[in-house]
Order: structure tokens, then sequence, then C-alpha cells
């Protein structure tokens, strides 16, 4: 028997609330009768405090945890006892002194109390005003779903329990009685029971109009991501080829939908990618500047000596740099377009004089000329310029707040 626990709650530069309770809402307060004699208690001992007009402590650090417990401790307090439960299943079984059948379309009928029923379903208390009383009996219909699916609904709003095989085999219909009987605690139980464990590729197009139908949401998009995350399969499927036929505009809206997931996911690879390529020009500035000041194996400055038996570089770009370095200073091309790894470096060089901030002191060659060149460029270039330059700051900005946070996966504030 399942029992709910109620609770309420390369470097590229581009040139251009209802608590389900028992039917009659008994609120348990755990500590209503020990709080009333502590306080006779305290007026018996006449205990300094009370004389005193001093504040209350102010809480000890770390009060997540205090908060937990009185939550935890909440939680306990708005649990109806098991004994309780139990004495609503019982009424409901034996139907002791009941005053309502409720028919089915099948021609059942499950003897029940008005007074519990009413209580539950703001719906069934106005059908049950209407209803029509044979030798004190009320009857009322309850047409569309199976007998053994009304019994289902019927208990649980006497104990709000149900047993699983039942739930497995009627939450369609049960989630279909919970919204047109307004059962709120009903609805929340067969919407988790859906999104948990029973939804599968071959009904997840019919569940997807019944939570449509139900105004259930969440529901309704976990399906739709369903859909779309497994959409060749689940377009196999009867179910999918029924709403076809009954539901055509619901087919244009799930294609509309995986084209936009499509789309989003395309330029989330862009970006990516975007984002990769902005990364690898910073770490060429990085590797640049590192050469021009400090050296690096067998490439660097006039005035300093390198050692052939120097650590391994810790920059990643610096090899590349390097080769790129080398080629430039023996390049004899002299044709029209010039050399395309020229050009390459060429442009590099540009890129760190517009990041440079301080270009008197520093080391890498022609940064003093670009500063003066960029007075001479036109609105538009240095637009461009300096688009180029934010996004490689940013790119590794971004960076380096992810791996802050994987460096400190726990750290709580």
């Amino acid at each position: 028997m399942a029992c709910l626990e109620l609770d309420s709650s390369q470097f590229l530069l581009n040139g251009d609330g209802n608590v389900i309770g028992s039917p009659f809402d008994i609120q348990l307060e755990c500590n209503s009768f020990t709080g009333s004699k502590a306080v006779q208690d305290h007026s018996r001992y006449n205990l300094p405090s009370q004389c005193t007009n001093a504040p209350d402590p102010p809480p000890l650090p770390g009060t997540s945890y205090g908060a937990h417990r009185t939550s935890r401790n909440a939680k306990a307090c708005r649990c109806v006892p098991e004994e309780i439960q139990d004495f609503w299943d019982k009424m409901f079984f034996e139907a002791y002194q009941y005053d309502l059948r409720v028919l089915t379309e099948d021609g059942n009928e499950v003897m029940s109390h008005s007074c519990v029923v009413g209580i539950k379903s703001p719906v069934l208390r106005a059908m049950l005003e209407e209803a029509k009383v044979q030798g004190g009996i009320r009857h009322i219909l309850i047409p569309g779903v199976p007998s053994e699916a009304v019994h289902v609904f019927i208990r649980f709003l006497y104990s709000s329990r149900f047993e699983q095989y039942q739930m497995k085999r009627y939450v369609l219909h049960l989630l279909v009685l919970s919204h047109v009987f307004s059962v709120p605690s009903l609805k929340r139980v067969c919407i988790n029971q859906l999104e948990t464990s029973l939804l599968s590729p071959e009904n997840v197009v019919d569940i997807l109009q019944l939570a449509r139908l139900c105004d259930a949401p969440r529901l309704s998009l976990i399906c739709t991501r369903m859909i779309i995350q497994d959409f060749k399969t689940i377009t196999q499927t009867e179910g999918w080829r029924v709403m076809r036929q009954a539901n055509p505009s619901l087919e244009q809206e799930l294609l509309e939908s995986l084209v936009e997931e499509d789309t989003k996911r395309q330029e989330r690879a862009r970006k990516l990618e975007e984002n990769k390529v902005y990364l690898q020009l910073h770490e060429a500035m990085e590797a640049i500047v590192h050469i021009c000041r400090d050296g690096c194996r067998t490439i660097g400055p006039r005035d300093q000596t390198l050692k052939s038996g120097q650590a391994v570089c810790r920059f990643p770009a610096c090899k590349g740099i390097e080769l790129l370095l080398r080629h430039f200073s023996a390049c004899k091309m002299r044709v029209p377009g010039g050399c395309a790894n020229c050009k390459r470096i060429w442009q590099l060089l540009e890129l760190h004089s517009r990041m440079c901030s301080a270009p008197e002191t520093c080391h890498v060659p022609l940064c003093r000329h670009f500063k003066e060149k960029m007075q001479h460029l036109s609105r538009k270039e240095e637009a461009k310029w300096n688009l180029l330059v934010s996004k490689v700051l940013e790119s590794k900005a971004t960076t380096s707040s992810i791996s802050e946070r994987r460096k400190f996966p726990s750290l709580k504030t």
C-alpha cells in the first residue's frame, strides 16, 4: 500500500498548498499540551527570567542547521498518524452508516458519506446539494471512467491512500477526476507519479494532451521535452499517429518547438566555438608578452640569455606564437597580398597594442606604432577592434569564473 506523507510544500579575425489530511482538515498541534504545561511550571517556580526585561539572545552562528531542524519538526507535526489514516480507510471500506451512493457508468456503485465527499471536493458538494434523495440516501453519478477508478478516487478522499498497482493502471483517469472535481492533492500525486515513473515513449503524446486539458503545465513541459529529445522514436508510435489526425495543431506546435530547440542548440554550439576562439586569442596575447619580456625556449629579447634547461612553458599558445615570430622575422615574401602567416602575426601584434595599458615600457615590437595608428582609423574600424577586444577579455573572465565554481563546488554563502 502506498501512503502519502502529508506535507504542504585557432585564431580567427572577422574582417567584417492543500494538506492531504483527513476530510475534516484535522490539524494536529504536537506541542499544544506540553506548551501550556510549561507555562504553568514557570509560574509555579517564579523563575527570575520572567522578571527581567532583557531581550532574547541572538541565534548562534550556522542558523541553517537550526532552520532545517525546525522545518523538520514542523513537518513531523503536520503528518497525520497512521492510526488516523487507518480509521478513515476503515470507515470507507466498511461504509458504516453511509448516506451516499456514487454511481458509475457501468452500473456499479460506491458507498460513502456525503459529509466526507463534500468537504474534500467543492464540485461534489455542489452535486450533493442537487442530488436526489431516496430513502435518506443521496445518489450521484460519475460517468466516463471505470468503476475501479471511481473506487480509488473516493478512497483517496477519505484517507489519501491508494495501491500502487491501481495508481499505475488508472493514473490517467484519476488525473481527470482530480481536475474535474477540484482535488488538488490527488492531482499532485498523479502528476508526480507520471513524471517520476509512468512516462514512456508510447504514452507521452497522450499524456501531453491530457496534461493540457487538465491544466498541468509542468507535466506538459516535461512531455514536450521528452518528445523533442526522442522525436524520431515517438513519431513512430500509435499515439503520435492518432494525434496527427485528431489534433493537427498540436503536431504543428511540436514541430515548431523541435525547430526552435534545434536552433537554440546550434546557437549554443556556435557561441561555444566562438568563445573558444576568443580564449585562444587571449592565450596568444599572454604568450606574446611572455616571449618578448622573458624569452622562451629558443626565442626571446636581445638583452637576455636563454637557458637551454629551462622548465616547461606554462603558456599553452607559446609554441605556436614562437613559430609565427620566427617566420615573421625571416620571411622575404614581397608580393601583393603578402604572406598569410605574416598577416596573422601582424594582426596579433595590433590586437596586443589595443589591449596593452603600458606601451612606453612594453617589450612587444610595434606596440607603440599601433597605438599611434589607432588615431587614424575610421569609426567603423575602431568599433570593430573595440568589439574584438571586449570579447577576448570577456572570454577569459568567463573561463576564470567557471574554474572558481568548479574549485569550490560545496561553498555556501
